[in-house]
């Protein structure tokens, strides 16, 4: 099972208290991770990547082992850790202002 880190407010708009474990049918990716979390909570569905284009919104975050993934190409397979559930797979909220 791999497991998805939600920060707060997305955790509270799909219902869920921790963090979310899916299932994820063929190789390990942004993509299919996102894809699994959007099937099991529709509610974020567009919070997270664009509906038509795919592409990550510009204020959200994706982590792997303590590395940011956030530009890396959605095909991309995430190391072994993460598939095995040994590792999150974390969304962040990203902060802008001054």
């Amino acid at each position: 099972m791999i497991r998805v880190a939600l920060p707060p407010h997305l955790r509270k708009l799909a219902g869920v208290s921790d963090a979310v474990e899916l299932a994820v049918d063929g190789p390990v990716t942004a993509g299919s991770i996102l894809d699994a979390l959007e099937a099991r909570h529709p509610v974020l569905r567009g919070t997270l990547r664009d509906h038509a284009t795919k592409q990550r919104r510009p204020y959200v975050r994706f982590f792997v082992c303590r590395t940011d993934w956030s530009h890396a190409a959605p095909e991309d397979p995430l190391p072994d850790a993460v598939a095995r559930g040994e590792e999150p797979f974390v969304i962040l909220g990203a902060l802008a202002g001054g």
